[in-house]
């Protein structure tokens, strides 16, 4: 089943809307950024610009005061001062000027001092040797320094809004740009999900193209699609391979009990033997299956106590002793201390299942060895049997759910003993490994960590 024009449409329109919305948080942000920068640049610019204003305007005063005070002392009075340099200089610069005696009265203005009322006016005493004679005064109007001053901070604003407009479309353009970075691998993400949930099974994201976040997400995708779908092929090959196990015990009961009926046989008790043998290998796999739903849950189950892994491995062997002697096979035991806190029962269950793995694989005439130790924080199992051995190429699949490798064809069993083995060491913080040789035998170990640690 395929998505139709309606539903991709829809979903095109959602991930631009993503980028859109990231794009413009992007620009939002950058826009807060430059209009705070570029109203600190205004507000700083402006009161140095009024500080080197103010400076000139206070060196200007006290010049003009200088060529008063100059006139003052060559006709050394007012009467015949010469002030026209001093007038002349506060007009070269857009000013006026007034000087004033020590009295207060004006001895020289210029014409539009008295029409400057109100503008910025500054003052500077008149000296001629040490000694004050009157005092200048200036005042600034709209020309002058006070043109440059209003044509400087024009300057500075404009300056400032075409950085911030240049620095806010750079801003979207880097925006879209990451935006676009972000969503197309989300996108892409997307569309393999719906397409693995409309059936795809084989949809895998593959390399994209992004932050290593998305990368690492892609990559666990495919690795969850791949699970997925080895678990689906266990899922197939247990109902395979359940359905060849119950074949055979099936068929023996049907004839068997079909036989008695219609009385082509008799109920002998070799008969009754045969088929309640057949009915015991049925409660076997049915019994290992409640097992493995069973050491699932372990984990949120378990009664931990400190117990001796030594004594629960003899324990183990103990109960086997009987099926290791019918089967000729000599069970060795080399068990030292090792204290771990562990639930009893799930772990006797372990140590029956490599056993009895062990007893399966070795023929008449074999050895098998349990043997416990501590090493470092650890308490440490083997189970060692020179038996079969298992290849190279099955030895990673061995503790697999449901898997039954070439070695085991020809034996009965669902394929899961060491898969319960396996998950119930790891409710137990422990692991399980294996090293195997054809022809020279197996060796599985079992590691817990010891009671303390």
């Amino acid at each position: 089943m395929t998505d139709g024009p309606d539903r991709q449409a829809a979903r095109a329109a959602r991930g631009d809307t993503l980028g859109q919305r990231l794009a413009l948080g992007f620009l939002g942000v950058a826009l807060a950024a430059i209009a705070l920068l570029a109203g600190l640049t205004v507000v700083f610019a402006a009161t140095d610009v009024s500080s080197l204003v103010s400076r000139q305007r206070a060196d200007l005063t006290g010049a003009i005061a200088a060529a008063a005070g100059a006139a003052w002392d060559r006709s050394h009075s007012w009467a015949g001062a010469d002030l026209s340099p001093a007038l002349e200089l506060a007009s070269r610069t857009g000013a006026d000027a007034q000087i004033r005696d020590l009295a207060g009265s004006v001895v020289g203005s210029s014409p539009n001092y008295a029409r400057q009322a109100g503008m910025p006016q500054f003052g500077a005493a008149v000296m001629v040797r040490g000694n004050r004679v009157g005092e200048a005064m200036v005042r600034f109007g709209g020309s002058g320094l006070g043109t440059a001053d209003h044509a400087l901070r024009v300057a500075l604003v404009r300056a400032v809004a075409a950085a911030a407009g240049l620095a806010a479309l750079l801003a979207l353009v880097a925006g879209l740009w990451v935006a676009r970075r972000l969503t197309s691998p989300v996108a892409h993400i997307i569309g393999v999900t719906r397409a693995m949930g409309s059936g795809q099974r084989s949809a895998r994201v593959g390399q994209v193209r992004g932050p290593d976040e998305l990368r690492e997400l892609a990559t666990a995708f495919d690795q969850m699609a791949d699970m997925l779908d080895r678990n689906e092929k266990l899922r197939r090959d247990l109902v395979a391979d359940v359905a060849h196990e119950l074949r055979t015990p099936v068929a023996v009961l049907q004839a068997g009990y079909e036989a008695l009926l219609d009385g082509i046989a008799q109920p002998t008790p070799d008969q009754l033997v045969s088929l309640r043998d057949e009915v015991l290998r049925l409660a076997g796999m049915v019994s290992d299956l409640q097992t493995l739903a069973a050491a699932d849950a372990a984990s949120l189950h378990l009664t931990r106590q400190r117990c001796d892994l030594a004594e629960i491995s003899a324990a183990a062997a103990d109960s086997l002793t009987g099926r290791f002697a019918a089967a000729g096979i000599t069970l060795d035991r080399e068990l030292a201390e090792a204290e771990i806190l562990a639930d009893p029962r799930w772990l006797h269950q372990v140590v029956t299942n490599l056993l009895t793995n062990a007893l399966k694989f070795s023929p008449a005439g074999a050895n098998v060895s349990i043997r416990t130790q501590v090493a470092g924080d650890d308490a440490v199992l083997q189970v060692t049997d020179t038996g079969v051995g298992i290849p190279a190429a099955d030895l990673p699949h061995i503790f697999d759910r449901f898997w039954r490798g070439r070695q085991s064809v020809q034996t009965s069993g669902s394929g899961i003993g060491l898969a319960i083995a396996a998950e119930l060491a790891r409710a137990h913080g422990g692991n399980l490994a294996a090293v195997s040789e054809v022809g020279v035998g197996t060796q599985m170990t079992l590691t817990v960590p010891l009671a303390g640690h």
